[in-house]
């Protein structure tokens, strides 16, 4: 009797013996779990934030934006949110705090935003040119001449001239023609002002047979629209029309996301993306829509 009761005590011991060790031996191994935690855990530290792109509306109707944004933001944690205006309105919004970064193109006005310390990091990006555009039938007989040429004979004429009339890069260009002429466009009782984007104020000039100052990308990327539409004047050195991006002032609030903004600047002025805006357009339009900035 007691030989069995020894007997039982012993393979008692030895299964809470083993059981111990089957418990370490699990413990010490990671649970599945665990891991899928740890690694949901990683994943969080990297946040995507928002970063507010205010450009003008020919980086959008063009359609290069389509092409850049996706590459930013697959290389960097943030989201651009994008609003495109008229040049003076994204500056305006650089003004007030009310972006991370700017993409225009009317460089006097971006130079007082530089000086008054609204904005850092400025650079040049890319450029094009502007061209008029207008019937092909030319009613006020203005193909080949110089730009002031072309103006003063479409004032002269009485021609329909349709303006953004927006305070856009392309509307302070067209203004300074104006302006170097000594000319008041409004006294053209044929002077139409839309008040909105290049691609709806071409539109407009469409409808009407009348005249247009456009930047070149955004007529290339829609002339398939116009057909009764052709370039009249193009070639000035007058007509140049130069981009640049800048990071807005962080001290302008704290919501600035300046990391975001920096990085975006640092973006679009590397090789690789400058080879992207030299190339984009010309398989669909057979030359550049924009070219790269080169010293």
């Amino acid at each position: 009797m007691k030989l069995k009761r020894f007997m039982s005590t012993a393979l008692i011991a030895f299964l809470l013996v083993f059981l111990a060790a089957c418990g370490n031996t699990q413990s010490s191994e990671p649970k599945k779990e665990d891991n899928n935690n740890a690694a949901q855990q990683e994943k969080e530290k990297v946040e995507v934030t928002d970063l507010i792109l205010a450009t003008t509306t020919s980086t959008q109707d063009s359609g290069l934006l389509d092409e850049l944004i996706p590459m930013f933001e697959k290389e960097h944690p943030y989201k651009i949110k994008t609003v495109a205006v008229g040049t003076g309105q994204a500056l305006e919004m650089g003004v007030k705090g009310e972006a991370d970064v700017l993409l225009t193109h009317a460089p006097a006005s971006e130079q007082e935003l530089v000086d008054n310390g609204d904005v850092q990091n400025y650079k040049r990006v890319m450029y094009n040119d502007f061209i008029i555009v207008g019937p092909k039938a030319d009613p006020a007989g203005i193909k080949g001449l110089e730009t002031q040429a072309a103006f003063k004979k479409i004032f002269d004429d009485k021609a329909i001239f349709v303006s953004r009339g927006d305070d856009s890069g392309t509307h302070k260009k067209e203004l300074g023609i104006w302006e170097k002429l000594g000319l008041t466009p409004t006294e053209n009782t044929n002077y139409v002002e839309t008040g909105q984007g290049m691609g709806n104020t071409l539109q407009v000039a469409n409808e009407k047979q009348g005249y247009v100052l456009t930047d070149r990308a955004t007529y290339l990327a829609q002339k398939s629209n116009y057909a009764d539409m052709e370039i009249i004047v193009e070639g000035d050195k007058d007509l140049m029309n130069i981009y640049h991006v800048m990071e807005v002032n962080p001290e302008k609030n704290d919501q600035i996301n300046n990391e975001g903004a920096k990085a975006f600047v640092e973006f679009m002025v590397s090789d690789e993306i400058q080879k992207v805006i030299e190339e984009f357009g010309k398989d669909k339009y057979g030359e550049s829509l924009f070219y790269k900035y080169t010293e």
